[in-house]
C-alpha cells in the first residue's frame, strides 16, 4: 500500500521549521529610537552642533472679552498673533503707542512686532478698556 506523501511532508516541513527558529544565529534586533508623533528628527554625528529650537509661536487669543494669556512674554522683534474668538471688534494697542493692531473683527486675525527693546508694555484694548494686559520684551 502506497503511503501518502502528503502525511510525510508536512510533518517534516513543520519540524524543519521548528529547528531552524530555535537555532538562528542571525544577530539579535536592535529597535528603532522612538520620536513623538509629528516630530521630525534628523541624523546628527557625535560632536556635530545642534540647531537651536525653533521659537514658540508667541499668540494672544482674545474670547469672553479678555486676551488670554493676559501676560506674555516674548523676544525682542519677535512676531505676535492675536485671534479674536469674540463675537465683537477689538483691537490690542499699547499704551505707548510701540503697537497697535487696529481693528480685530470676530472671527479674524492680526499680527504685530514685539518692541525691538526689552521692557514691559502695557496694553488695551481702546475698544473696551476694562480689557488689558501686559507685553513682556526680554
Amino acid at each position: 500500500m502506497p503511503r501518502n506523501p502528503i502525511r510525510i511532508v508536512l510533518p517534516a516541513a513543520v519540524l524543519l521549521l521548528a529547528i531552524a527558529g530555535c537555532s538562528s544565529t542571525a544577530a539579535p534586533s536592535t529597535p528603532a529610537p522612538m520620536t513623538a508623533p509629528n516630530s521630525q528628527s534628523s541624523p546628527s554625528s557625535p560632536g556635530a552642533p545642534s540647531s537651536a529650537p525653533a521659537a514658540a509661536a508667541a499668540q494672544i487669543v482674545i474670547d469672553n472679552f479678555a486676551f488670554s494669556p493676559m501676560n506674555l512674554t516674548v523676544h525682542p522683534g519677535q512676531t505676535i498673533t492675536i485671534v479674536n474668538h469674540d463675537s465683537t471688534t477689538h483691537t490690542l494697542t499699547s499704551s505707548g503707542g510701540k503697537f497697535d493692531t487696529g481693528p480685530v473683527t470676530p472671527g479674524k486675525s492680526a499680527t504685530f512686532t514685539a518692541p525691538a527693546i526689552a521692557g514691559t508694555y502695557p496694553y488695551v484694548c481702546t475698544i473696551h478698556a476694562s480689557m488689558h494686559g501686559t507685553l513682556t520684551v526680554r
